[in-house]
């Protein structure tokens, strides 16, 4: 046995120190190093793909914007192809009355000009490129006019149902965001059925007399007005069901949805004093309602009836301003027709050219807003300093309220709008109107 001088002790204790240094390093030390680079590993994957998913967004938002733009500039542009066609099909029908053997042609000619002119304009309200404002609507009218467009969106392997409540009062809603609300429900009930089924929109009153849990909120008691849209689709699980109403949320494939759909549905209904509610099951459907407040205001006559003038001729030298052809045609066509006298333009310049020969004659001014080198409200700034009390009519695709910043917010007696697509009588009677 060799002995244990105390060298050999010292040698042996450092080296079972050592051996235990190692073994403390490499279990603890090494795995915490381990840890803490998995957890650095982590974090840069986690940012990467946030950064990534912020990027899915902001493409997705892109698109949207794009999509808007572009169905606002076409909806602008039918709008004045559209006015043609409805303006041309209203000087057709002076001449063939009812009997005539073209009579019927040229009805359908109009009624389908008004058809686009109902879908120029939801394009317009998706777009967002016109303010709406809100009145009080019958919800039976507004699916009823909205069908032929439900009808061309789900196909014909899908059955669309319509089932109207009775007596259902009246909603206070902006129109063209529940139309929106109305069509987002129903793509995606269209998506849930590729292989078809059917779509039930269905309308009731409902009058509750204590609170309700509707959509994870509290609905207050009162009378409502239900709309429901309920498909025989796929359904929704548990979890898709707890994030279908959150921004960019989307069971579609990649570029085929935005996943603002539902969450912009959400936020009109919300706007609107209302609530929105879904229920899904898996392999049976899914059906959402929508809670709107009856409207127990008074409904003036502006918003139900608009009351035109029987006799619409006069006299008078009209500039008319408007740079598409087709439109400035039929515009002073009719205005002839009607007694007056009308001096044309086709642009702003041109018609600040033709104002200074005649001057003294012209009793109004018709021109378009948007116009290429100088627009209507332009022209009109400059014709005002010769004659401040000038009346003008301005007509445009787009809505007053989205032309305000270019006609000004504060109103004038002397500044009227007329809504493109217009036709004979409405762009006569209004001439009457203002002209006295």
């Amino acid at each position: 046995m060799i002995p244990i001088t105390p060298i050999i002790a010292i040698l042996i204790f450092f080296t079972v120190l050592g051996l235990c240094l190692w073994i403390w390093r490499q279990l603890f030390v090494h795995e915490k190093t381990a840890v803490v680079s998995n957890i650095e590993t982590i974090k840069l994957d986690t940012k990467s793909d946030h950064e990534k998913m912020l990027e899915s967004q902001l493409a997705q938002s892109q698109k949207m914007q794009a999509v808007g733009l572009l169905a606002g500039g076409i909806a602008h542009d039918f709008n004045n192809l559209l006015t043609a066609i409805s303006g041309f099909c209203d000087l057709l029908l002076l001449r063939h009355r009812a009997g005539d053997p073209s009579f019927a042609d040229i009805m359908q000619i109009r009624q389908n000009a008004n058809r686009g002119a109902n879908l120029v304009r939801q394009l317009l309200a998706f777009s967002r490129q016109q303010t709406l404002q809100p009145r009080a609507h019958d919800l039976t009218d507004v699916l009823s006019d909205l069908s032929h467009l439900l009808r061309r969106l789900i196909g014909e392997n899908i059955k669309l149902e319509l089932q109207h409540g009775r007596d259902l009062g009246l909603v206070w809603i902006d129109l063209g965001q529940m139309e929106q609300v109305l069509v987002n429900l129903v793509v995606n009930a269209r998506d849930a059925m590729p292989q078809g089924g059917t779509l039930t929109l269905r309308t009731y009153a409902e009058t509750t007399t204590a609170p309700q849990r509707i959509g994870g909120e509290d609905m207050p008691a009162g009378d409502w007005i239900v709309t429901e849209v309920q498909d025989t689709g796929t359904g929704m699980p548990p979890d898709v069901m707890a994030r279908i109403f959150d921004p960019f949320f989307s069971t579609k494939e990649v570029g085929k949805g935005t996943g603002l759909g539902l969450s912009t549905a959400l936020g009109i209904i919300k706007q609107s004093g209302g609530h929105l509610g879904v229920v899904s099951e898996v392999g049976r459907g899914t059906s959402f309602t929508i809670y709107l407040p009856r409207y127990v205001g008074e409904v003036t006559a502006v918003e139900t009836v608009i009351v035109k003038p029987v006799d619409t001729t006069g006299t008078g030298t009209i500039l008319l301003v408007e740079d598409e052809d087709a439109v400035r045609n039929f515009a002073a066509r009719a205005l002839k027709h009607k007694g007056y006298e009308v001096l044309e333009a086709d642009s702003g310049t041109t018609g600040l050219q033709v104002f200074a020969k005649h001057e003294k004659d012209i009793v109004l001014l018709i021109s378009d807003v948007v116009m290429p080198e100088m627009d209507g409200p332009t022209l009109y700034a400059r014709l005002k300093t010769a004659r401040p009390q000038l009346p003008v009519i301005f007509v445009s695709g787009y809505t007053e309220e989205r032309l305000k910043p270019l006609l000004g917010d504060t109103p004038s007696p002397y500044v009227h709008f007329l809504t493109k697509p217009f036709s004979l009588a409405q762009l006569t009677a209004l001439v009457k109107e203002v002209l006295g």
